[in-house]
């Protein structure tokens, strides 16, 4: 569900219709709080309203629940643009830049940013450095390479043209005055790797010449085309470029023979393809795939070591978070086939924290629900529970009614199949008058076992207690239709007291009390409504003696008792 809220505040949101977007990841949320693309679509969408503080509160959430995504930081960028700290928005796109360098989005922002932080600069009266070399002369090794190099070093001795190099270094905006220097361009073509100079370097200090060598040459002279060397790379990254699409080629090759063997069921060859596009080109699809053929194989162990050398070097090469996302998944899978329950669950719920799915989800919620029949099924103890009952009864017998609920609450764990343990927890329950916990106890002791007498009587006490007379006789009813006559002396007594509690409860009413009360009870009212009840009232106004040959059968006898204890018989007469 959470996913189908997800694809509608999209399509709202590509529609414009904010309000319903921020309406559908605000529900999508509110089922899963730990999904940080939820905060950051929200984000976008309060960010697209000009709601900054909202939208940093969203992203700010993002980042918190996953610190490694780099959209989160780019939409925290993006909100602190919003409000107007510069630097903050600086240093988040700059954190987005490092997690996923190719992130067009960071880019975007961290150049627009950039920007804006110096167009401000400017705006405040700082003078900008119209060639944007200021910055070089801040180099740490800066004299290091000026006495290295044969073209400066003698420069080092020059007290003025050191006063001036301080001063640009301490104010590097100072550049765009000095630069007429010509010893300046000779400084920042050593510091750039270029030759600068066009024309001869004047004499140093000293009053020793350069080389011949070192004279400048004609600015179209060949030699100068080789020594600036603006891009000396492209042609090796070509090559590796090629290289790596060539390896990709050949790993998907062997994947894909891999995958051919997989359908047919041939794990072990598909394992040798997969490991063989492995070692040609590193994409930690290729380890996944090996885990499933070794899970399919039934070597979850070896499933489990893939997967988990999948993840490492996954993380190594930021992979794709889906991808991440299957591999714990089916480690998750793996354990749960190899009994371990608690493992299992771990890695389904770190699943889930790469990329949720319903599968995955799915898995999840029943692995709880064996761990925790396992656990319990592994508590049952019939030595024990015997154990538990003698206990109770003790503490029955003391009186300590809260004492007893506890030993036979830990009966019911220990043998959930023996009814008595229910049974005598809601004797207890009703001395602390928990009556409708004893009713729920003596329905699961009697669906244990139906010819469990007593429990039903309990439920008989519990319910009069509660002035559900109709209710207790009821019970008494279900009582006598599974005795074997042992307990019919028990039964009667319970449902004559039902009956004093009914007698008891309309006394003193006048016929239009008790008139009112019979319309507003719906057992006795359905009674009233039941034809063959009609018929049977209809005859016994004309032949009385008909009632009591009725009320041989138990169901009718308790149902005109009811009429009677209600007082619709006396009404009648």
């Amino acid at each position: 569900m959470a996913d189908a809220l997800k694809a509608e505040g999209n399509k709202a949101f590509s529609a414009k219709d904010y309000a319903t977007a921020v309406e559908k990841f605000t529900q999508a949320i509110q089922i899963e709080p730990e999904n940080q693309i939820l905060y950051s679509n929200r984000s976008a969408v309060f960010a697209a309203q000009s709601q900054y503080e909202k939208a940093l509160e969203d992203a700010n959430k993002a980042t918190e629940i996953k610190p490694d995504w780099s959209k989160g930081w780019a939409r925290k960028g993006a909100a602190f643009r919003g409000l107007g700290d510069l630097l903050a928005a600086h240093d988040a796109y700059e954190e987005a830049l490092k997690i996923e360098p190719g992130n067009d989005q960071a880019k975007s922002g961290f150049n627009a940013v950039k920007r804006a932080i110096e167009a401000e600069a400017q705006a405040d009266g700082a003078p900008a450095d119209p060639m944007g070399l200021g910055g070089i002369f801040n180099d740490p090794q800066l004299f290091q390479k000026l006495a290295s190099n044969p073209k400066t070093s003698a420069l080092l001795a020059d007290g003025e043209f050191m006063a001036k190099l301080k001063r640009v270094q301490q104010d590097p905006q100072s550049v765009g005055a000095e630069i007429q220097d010509p010893r300046f361009l000779q400084v920042m073509s050593v510091l750039l790797g270029i030759d600068m100079s066009f024309g001869a370097p004047p004499e140093s200090a000293g009053g020793a010449k350069p080389e011949a060598e070192e004279d400048a040459p004609m600015p179209d002279a060949r030699p100068q085309k080789k020594e600036p060397e603006p891009q000396p790379e492209p042609e090796p990254e070509d090559e590796e470029a090629l290289a790596k699409k060539k390896a990709q080629e050949a790993g998907d090759a062997e994947k894909k023979i891999g995958n051919d063997f997989y359908k047919k069921r041939q794990f072990d060859e598909a394992i040798e393809h997969y490991t063989k596009a492995w070692e040609l080109h590193k994409d930690i699809t290729y380890l996944n795939n090996t885990a499933a053929a070794k899970f399919e194989k039934g070597d979850y162990q070896g499933a489990i070591e893939t997967c988990k050398n999948a993840i490492e070097e996954g993380r190594e090469v930021r992979a794709d978070f889906k991808t991440m996302a299957k591999a714990f998944g089916r480690i998750g899978t793996a354990y749960e086939k190899l009994g371990d329950l608690a493992q299992a669950i771990e890695y389904y719920n770190k699943s889930l924290t790469e990329h949720r799915t319903p599968d995955i989800l799915n898995k999840l919620r029943s692995a709880e629900k064996n761990k925790a029949k396992a656990e319990k099924e592994a508590y049952i103890d019939p030595a024990e529970a015997e154990k538990a009952r003698e206990l109770g009864q003790k503490k029955f017998q003391e009186a300590d009614w809260p004492g007893a609920v506890d030993a036979f609450t830990e009966m019911t764990k220990r043998a959930p199949q023996d009814p008595r343990g229910f049974s005598n927890r809601a004797a207890a329950l009703i001395k602390l008058m928990a009556f409708p916990q004893a009713v729920a106890d003596c329905d699961e002791a009697t669906a244990r076992d139906p010819k469990f007498i007593r429990a039903y009587v309990r439920k008989s006490q519990a319910l009069v207690a509660m002035h559900e007379y109709n209710k207790a006789l009821d019970a008494c009813t279900e009582a006598s239709e599974h005795d074997d006559g042992k307990h019919a002396r028990e039964i009667e007594q319970q449902q004559q007291k039902c009956l004093d509690g009914q007698f008891s409860a309309r006394a003193g009413e006048t016929e239009q009390q008790t008139m009112e009360r019979i319309q507003n009870d719906p057992d006795i009212m359905a009674i009233l409504q039941d034809p063959v009840m009609q018929s049977i009232l209809q005859q016994a106004k004309t032949d009385p003696a008909a009632l009591q040959e009725h009320m041989k059968n138990s169901q009718v006898r308790t149902q005109i008792q009811k009429l009677m204890a209600a007082g619709v018989i006396r009404l009648g007469r």
